[in-house]
């Protein structure tokens, strides 16, 4: 069986200092502090703009052996040229996140849901994938996530196997999950999960994350039973998981933890 490495979608948020990071600490302690809990994170501020080496080379320095990051593609890239033209930005991405070293772990190209203003039909938009797959570097790993869920069959998968891309699977109100789809869902050599709630949902009971507000046990474990299947299959399995899936993140890795180590 592969490994499996959770945790949460950004390292910090509204309401973790008291809750997570004991009160009083410093935010620029915050990041050694989480290593000492979990294994993994998913930097959620790549998305926003590429980060300066200096930024990613001081997450290195403050985090232990052993730990991984996932790291968001910018949107740059994603949502704004749309894998057009963005040759030299995703090469300035990774060459930037290569300053993590043997830290570096899945990139995830998030796209937003496309209308048929940008997309007529998932077709088009495979086609300006293809290409753009084939540039990515080989010895790095990618994750990539579509929010149209009729794009999401046997066809799209197959392209992303072809190139070793991870299919990321999520938990989100409109999309499929992977109990439901009618394809394998393991298109590359890892696992990569995104457990990311209802957020407009949540944040209509609270925007403060400090607590669990949605008990979202039984969803859990089916996860959990994703995980076992993933990892059966040789596939290191990356988990991450948002505070809009029940409120508090780091609550939630830890249950998602104590139900897997239960198995």
């Amino acid at each position: 069986m592969s490994a499996i490495r959770v945790g949460t979608s950004a390292f910090t948020a509204a309401g973790w200092e008291g809750s997570f990071y004991p009160a009083g600490m410093k935010p620029a302690d915050y990041l050694t502090y989480y290593a000492t809990k979990f294994n993994t994170v998913e930097v959620d501020s790549t998305f926003y703009r590429a980060p300066a080496v200096s930024t990613v080379k001081g997450w290195a320095s403050k985090t232990p052996p052993g730990f991984v990051f996932a790291l968001k593609v910018p949107q740059t890239i994603t949502h704004e040229k749309v894998l057009l033209e963005c040759e030299s930005d995703l090469k300035y991405f990774v060459e930037t996140a290569d300053n993590l070293g043997d830290k570096l772990g899945p990139m995830l190209l998030q796209f937003p849901y496309f209308n048929k203003m940008a997309f007529k039909t998932g077709d088009e938009f495979l086609a300006r994938l293809k290409p753009f797959l084939k540039c990515l570097p080989k010895d790095h790993s990618f994750a990539l996530e579509i929010r149209n869920k009729a794009w999401l069959a046997e066809e799209f998968a197959e392209l992303l196997r072809e190139r070793g891309v991870c299919l990321a699977l999520q938990d989100q109100s409109w999309m499929p999950l992977p109990w439901q789809m009618n394809f394998d869902y393991l298109t590359g050599p890892f696992a990569y999960m995104r457990l990311l709630g209802d957020r407009k949902g949540i944040e209509k009971q609270t925007k403060i994350w400090d607590k669990v507000i949605v008990k979202r046990t039984r969803e859990l474990r089916n996860w959990v039973d994703v995980c076992e299947k993933t990892t059966k299959r040789g596939a290191n399995t990356f988990v991450y998981i948002n505070n809009h899936f029940s409120g508090h993140a780091p609550a939630t890795v830890q249950e998602f933890l104590k139900l897997w180590n239960a198995k």
